[in-house]
Order: C-alpha cells, then sequence, then structure tokens
C-alpha cells in the first residue's frame, strides 16, 4: 500500500509541477509523494519540518534510512525526490537554502546481468516446444530467435513476416539496432516449423497480418508480457527457477555466451546494436566470473588441490 502523501502546499505544488513540466507518471508522482511523506514524518520526530528543515535533520534522515535495509535503488530514489523538492522550492523563492546539498548519493553498483547456462537455454527450448502443436511450434520458434540473434523483446515481437522472408541466414530486424541479424541454422528451421501453424494465430475473420507472430488481441500480434508469461511457464516446466528466466535473460545469454566461445566485444556490441561499447562491457565480467567457476571446479589440478610437475 502506497502511503499517502503528505499535504502540504509545497510537496503539492512539487509534484503539480514534476506532472505538468516534466510529465511525470501516476507512479513517480505516488512514489515521490510517499518518499517525501517518509520524509515528513521523520522530520516531526524531530520537532522539524520540510519548511524548517535543517541540513543536519536532512543527514540524519539519510542515515536512517541505512538501518531499514531498503534496497540502494530505493535509496537513490528518495534521495532524488528530497533533492528535486528543494531545489524547486529554492527556485520558487520560498526558501533561500538547500538543506539537502550535504546529502551523499548511494553508491549504486551496476547489477550483474542474471545469464542462464548453454544447458538451461538447451531445456528451455525443449520445454518450449512442448504441448500443442501450434503454440509450441510459436514459442519455441521465439525462444529460438531471441537467443539465436540476442533481440530485445520489442524487437522480437514487433517481427513481421517479411523479416524472414528474404535471404534464410539472415533477419530483418527493426529497432534501437534497425540492422539486420544472422541467424545459425537451428533458429531458421524453428521458424521454418512454426510457419505452418502461424494462421491459426491470426484473428478471426483475418486472412493477412504484418506480423510474424500475430495474435487474435488487440494488438494484432503477440505482446511482451504475454511471451514473458508463456517464458515463464517454459521455465517451470524446464526446472528452472522462473525469477530467473526473462525475454532481457535470453538477451544476456546470447551476449555471455558468445564472448565465452572467444567472440569479439565490438563484433558483440555489433550484433547486440549498442551504440556504445560500454553497455556491451559489463557482459565481460560474467563471462570472466562464469569461465572462473568452470576453472575452479574442472580443472583436475584445482579439484584435486594437486601441483604440477615439469
Amino acid at each position: 500500500m502506497i502511503p499517502p502523501r503528505p499535504q502540504g502546499p509545497w510537496t503539492e505544488a512539487f509534484l503539480e509541477m514534476m506532472a505538468a513540466e516534466r510529465g511525470a507518471s501516476r507512479n513517480t508522482l505516488a512514489a515521490y509523494g510517499a518518499d517525501l511523506a517518509d520524509l515528513s514524518g521523520f522530520l516531526g520526530a524531530r520537532g522539524s519540518g520540510l519548511e524548517t528543515a535543517e541540513p543536519a535533520d536532512v543527514e540524519a534522515y539519510f542515515t536512517s534510512l541505512g538501518g531499514r535495509g531498503l534496497a540502494p535503488a530505493t535509496a537513490a530514489r528518495r534521495r532524488a525526490a528530497v533533492r528535486q523538492f528543494y531545489r524547486f522550492v529554492m527556485g520558487e523563492t520560498w526558501r533561500v537554502d538547500d538543506p539537502s546539498r550535504r546529502v551523499a548519493a548511494p553508491r549504486l553498483g551496476r547489477p550483474l546481468p542474471k545469464v542462464l547456462s548453454g544447458d538451461e537455454v538447451e531445456r528451455l527450448i525443449a520445454a518450449a516446444g512442448v504441448g500443442s502443436p501450434a503454440p509450441g511450434a510459436r514459442l519455441a520458434a521465439m525462444v529460438e530467435l531471441a537467443y539465436a540473434a540476442g533481440l530485445r523483446v520489442s524487437e522480437l515481437t514487433s517481427l513481421t513476416l517479411a523479416a524472414v522472408a528474404g535471404d534464410p541466414a539472415y533477419l530483418m530486424v527493426k529497432g534501437k539496432g534497425g540492422k539486420e541479424r544472422p541467424l545459425g541454422e537451428r533458429a531458421r528451421a524453428a521458424v521454418k516449423a512454426y510457419l505452418p501453424h502461424r494462421p491459426s494465430f491470426l484473428a478471426k475473420g483475418a486472412k493477412l497480418s504484418p506480423w510474424l507472430f500475430p495474435s487474435r488481441g488487440r494488438a494484432g500480434r503477440l505482446t511482451p508480457r504475454r511471451f514473458a508469461q508463456l517464458l515463464g511457464e517454459a521455465a517451470t516446466l524446464a526446472g528452472i527457477d522462473p525469477e530467473r528466466v526473462s525475454p532481457h535473460v535470453l538477451r544476456h545469454a546470447f551476449a555471455t555466451h558468445l564472448l565465452e566461445g572467444g567472440a569479439d566485444l565490438r563484433v558483440v556490441q555489433t550484433l547486440l546494436g549498442h551504440s556504445d561499447i560500454a553497455t556491451t562491457q559489463i557482459y565481460t565480467h560474467v563471462a570472466q566470473d562464469r569461465l572462473a567457476e568452470v576453472v575452479r571446479t574442472r580443472h583436475p589440478l584445482a579439484r584435486r588441490g594437486g601441483r604440477c610437475e615439469d
């Protein structure tokens, strides 16, 4: 349950500004309102308030957050809400100082992406094809394509029939990358096996659809959310924790497994459609961690604690 917003005029004016001038969503407004309500309650216990808070009061508030076990991202959002609030207040000349100016930003380590092993991907693909022929063929084709080409889920669900109508070795993808993606034989075979079942997913009475994965739903094509749901069901069937599986995890697996296989980082960057190689470099850490684990668990000297002799 979202805590109620503080009802002070400064807070209401700030939230109205966020909505009108910055286009903040309802969820963002609710979150910022809850953050300021939390601060207001803390300050009230100290005999202060949003209007009269001193730097020491705000610093004490953020220090207290550390003892609540909040996630770094939540603490960072609360800091952002408070900083933006007091900047707005100063801009309105309601205060001449900013009591949040000395608050240090929480350090946010960039989380490493979740990655499935090659064996887990194989099990997931096999589980995707289980069940009724048409839904099974469709899901298997989608998983194969996502993993084979490192597609974003938006790119996958936006594929058109024309994307696979040309050279069968390549997939025409529209999205951030906006380029052709090479396809392996398995992915091409999965798409070929799915195509005879495609008409069964067309809307009632419809004979044509531009989408590779059409749907009878309002969107006319399978949505990212529905694909994620089907993927979770396949993960459960494969004996994999569904929390570890998502459409984006397949993209992570594509990149990490390429790097583990010796692919050049620049090549992976191009295949993923990243404009900045720094975005791609996070996968090198995942690959290195996994390779180190292989050495620790599979190398005979590491297992036996032996020493190599000349």
